[in-house]
């Protein structure tokens, strides 16, 4: 890859992410969950960072959904932390929606996680 390709928002990508945890947590439910791992893949890809990994965390019960905080599917966790949280949604086995730049979708675009990862 050139230079160019290593580098987003004229930051080096080595210096964004540093060593950051990913997990996608999901249940079968919602479809949006597929689509949300495509896309952090090629966030983590355009970041230059093919030694990163996304962990997957289904969900299969109220009372994990509970526990966990999973307040619908899908759900990105970068180190723990939820970037796309909203406000007083109550954790639950429901499907999630995300505004992107393209309108309503069921995962974040990959622009929004490289946003957020950055």
């Amino acid at each position: 890859m050139t230079g160019a390709a290593h580098r987003v928002h004229g930051v080096h990508a080595g210096d964004i992410m540093g060593n950051v945890d990913i997990t996608l947590m999901y249940f079968d439910g919602c479809p949006g969950w597929q689509v949300a791992e495509v896309n952090l893949r090629s966030a983590v890809a355009a970041l230059g960072r093919p030694d990163v990994s996304v962990r997957r965390r289904p969900i299969e019960t109220v009372e994990e959904a509970e526990r966990a905080g999973f307040i619908g599917s899908p759900t990105v966790l970068l180190d723990g932390r939820d970037p796309f949280a909203e406000p007083g949604r109550q954790p639950g086995l429901s499907c999630r929606l995300y505004v992107t730049e393209q309108g309503t979708a069921n995962a974040p675009s990959v622009e929004q996680l490289i946003e957020a990862m950055c």
